[in-house]
């Protein structure tokens, strides 16, 4: 379990990133509302570096949780830094959520197999997290019914 969640921290610390990069770059159409929701998903994976990093500390392990340590065991693909239109950001942030969702429901998964039911609950959380973060990311791309 203690790997499992390694990787899980790297990729809550990138996904932490990625948004506030998109957060401090973001132009274009509907600039404050999605520069807000930048920041608010911002929060919410940075508690999820928390309570990630904790419940990998109460199993025995050590937290690797620098930049460094984030940039070699995510699940995510590297987002670009030349970005700057609001639906460039929303696309490619909606990927990374997507992408970190599925392996969410991997992680439960090994958990549940482990008989873990504690790390199974917490990436639960997070996986209900990240797919709320999903909708409203995604949410900007769907259509709307007159």
């Amino acid at each position: 379990m203690v790997q499992l969640l390694q990787t899980h921290l790297a990729t809550a610390l990138d996904l932490t990133y990625q948004t506030k990069q998109a957060h401090w770059n973001v132009k274009g159409l509907n600039f404050i509302a999605v520069h807000k929701l930048f920041d608010e998903l911002h929060e919410t994976t940075e508690e999820f570096v928390d309570d990630i990093a904790e419940r990998l500390t109460a199993l025995g392990g050590q937290a690797h949780g620098t930049v460094q340590a984030a940039s070699e065991n995510t699940l995510l693909d590297p987002y670009p830094l030349d970005l700057i239109d609001s639906e460039a950001h929303l696309r490619r942030l909606s990927d990374s959520y997507a992408k970190w969702s599925a392996k969410l429901m991997k992680g439960i998964d090994e958990a549940s197999e482990a008989g873990d039911d504690l790390t199974e609950d917490l990436l639960t959380e997070v996986g209900r997290g990240i797919d709320e973060g999903l909708y409203f990311l995604e949410s900007h791309f769907q259509a709307v019914e007159t």
